[in-house]
């Protein structure tokens, strides 16, 4: 199941006690997924969601809280809109539910962004916004990099209410309009953690930080492995140089040079890709890294100041602008 679908299935389940905090969910839910409508001169609501969860349990709270019948509408998914949804609709006390939820203010106008007993309430209140905010109309992505939770606004005034509802729980949040449609969306993985577990999405939080964690190991493990490729690949450029340069060297020095010397510059140049510690183990007897190396940097500083007091190019002649590359 997605995520989205398993958090609105976890909090469709949800069993809150306290009348203050379902009449803020239910006044966020019918905000955030609802509409007033006017039919033949009466006030209907009509809430549309994604789940049949949630449609029962907005149903169920609308009869036990305010003690209004309801009903469900399925409507068959087509087009660009894959599945169900799930419409609870208000007919007969429309308008006094929308008063008492405040979808309505005392003069019957419609209320742009959430009632003002709801944004001035408590944090279990603010909670139950984001809850019923949630259920409405969020999504929840896989973790990792483009990782956000969002909630698509009916407007700017309920984003801005949804904001200062993050904010009253210690939570950073970001109402922005994209193409024309109004978000608040967080982004940052522990902010996102802390707002399942306060909306009381634990199950799905704890599948939600497994699968961060597996991202977050496996692009680790990606970028070590990258790295360490980056550096056998710049180590085998250092040797086929350093292979280049020795070679020019015993071009230079031709019968000068010293025998220990002349050994280690043909046992580079007959394993260009090799690193020291490899050249080491080849030479025998066997030499360490450090001899080895020892002997290759004096044999390029004799050849270097044979060729400096002959006046022709020195080891670095033999080097080319392909080797150096990274």
């Amino acid at each position: 199941m997605a995520l989205t679908a398993s958090v609105k299935e976890e909090l469709s389940r949800l069993d809150i006690k306290k009348s203050s905090v379902r009449k803020a969910e239910v006044s966020a839910m019918l905000r955030f997924a609802g509409g007033l409508h006017i039919i033949s001169g009466r006030i209907v609501i009509e809430a549309e969601v994604d789940l049949a969860s949630t449609a029962r349990r907005l149903r169920a709270a609308i009869a036990e809280v305010y003690g209004h019948q309801s009903e469900i509408i399925v409507v068959s998914g087509g087009g660009l809109r894959r599945g169900s949804r799930y419409v609870v609709r208000v007919v007969r006390d429309g308008e006094a539910l929308a008063r008492q939820t405040g979808l309505l203010d005392t003069r019957g106008r419609p209320v742009r962004g959430l009632p003002s007993v709801v944004v001035n309430g408590s944090a279990a209140d603010a909670e139950a916004v984001w809850r019923g905010a949630f259920l409405a109309h969020g999504s929840l992505t896989e973790p990792g990099r483009s990782s956000s939770m969002e909630v698509t606004c009916p407007g700017p005034e309920s984003a801005l209410a949804l904001v200062g509802a993050a904010r009253r729980l210690g939570i950073q949040a970001k109402a922005r309009e994209v193409r024309g449609v109004d978000r608040v969306v967080i982004r940052d993985g522990d902010t996102i953690a802390a707002l399942l577990t306060r909306m009381g999405a634990h199950d799905a939080l704890m599948v939600w930080e497994e699968r961060r964690m597996r991202k977050e190991v496996r692009a680790t493990a990606n970028r070590l492995a990258n790295f360490d490729d980056a550096n056998l690949r710049r180590s085998a450029q250092a040797a086929v140089a350093a292979g280049a340069r020795v070679d020019r060297a015993l071009e230079i020095l031709g019968d000068d040079v010293p025998d220990h010397l002349k050994y280690a510059g043909e046992l580079r140049v007959a394993h260009k890709q090799a690193s020291l510690d490899e050249l080491g183990r080849l030479a025998d007897p066997v030499m360490t890294k450090d001899a080895i190396a020892g002997r290759i940097r004096r044999l390029l500083a004799m050849a270097d100041k044979r060729a400096q007091d002959l006046g022709i190019p020195g080891t670095e002649a033999n080097v080319t602008p392909e080797m150096l590359d990274d």
